[in-house]
């Protein structure tokens, strides 16, 4: 897999905002300098270029994953607004996607993953 900061730089202009994109770089590089480039080159360049899933396809895995996790609420916020705004999913689609999950992440895990959903359509 051939990563590159070009590609990855430009899935970032069409995926996130500018205000968006510069807040979490800017959180990374405070003490790891230089680890936003590794994020965009490797998971934007890298991953995301992969062939076999199509955005909507990895954002359900992103909520999903992140959703199960928990504590990450900030990020699962922006992943939510991406599926909606840039991978065409209906916000019909997304809640959908926390119910199925309930049974396997648990009811507070989904009530939070639905107050993060609220706030990126309301946002």
């Amino acid at each position: 897999m051939e990563l590159s900061m070009d590609k990855g730089n430009k899935f970032v202009e069409e995926t996130q905002s500018p205000e968006s994109a510069a807040a979490w770089k800017k959180q990374l590089d405070e003490f790891a300098p230089g680890s936003s480039d590794w994020v965009v080159g490797a998971v934007f360049g890298g991953t995301y270029q992969r062939e076999g899933l199509e955005l909507r396809d990895r954002q359900m895995l992103n909520m999903a994953a992140l959703a199960a996790m928990g504590g990450v609420e900030p990020q699962l916020t922006g992943h939510i607004k991406t599926a909606v705004d840039v991978a065409g999913m209906s916000k019909e689609e997304v809640a959908e996607c926390f119910v199925h999950l309930m049974p396997y992440i648990g009811v507070p895990k989904t009530l939070a993953a639905m107050r993060c959903m609220k706030a990126a359509l309301e946002g």
